[in-house]
């Protein structure tokens, strides 16, 4: 089971800035998988599918970005998803626009 989390502002004020393109992403996932997220749990609306025959869930916390750990653990000890199988996409203000860099930890000056 893997969590794909996309991290933002749940206010509407957010909607289409920069700061809210981890949600972006979601939406975009679920569009292109033909599903929805309708569920909420855990301060976080979700949805459990198989996308290519693996169990995901796509999770939007619906707390502030800075508290965004308070809902993603409770799904990661939940579902007991281990922290390899955790893929979590936010905005990096060091990175220019349409610059993806993929890091397994770290701070956001180190890769």
């Amino acid at each position: 089971m893997y969590l794909i989390v996309g991290l933002g502002n749940p206010e509407s004020e957010y909607e289409n800035t920069r700061h809210n393109m981890g949600f972006n992403v979601i939406n975009k996932i679920a569009k292109d998988c033909d599903i929805k997220l309708t569920q909420s749990k855990f301060k976080g609306i979700y949805t459990l599918n198989n996308i290519n025959g693996e169990k995901v869930i796509l999770l939007k916390p619906q707390t502030y970005m800075n508290s965004s750990g308070e809902s993603i653990i409770q799904f990661k000890n939940f579902y007991k998803i281990p922290n390899e199988n955790i893929i979590v996409i936010y905005d990096d203000i060091d990175l220019e626009p349409g610059t993806i860099r993929i890091r397994k930890k770290g701070s956001p000056r180190n890769s």
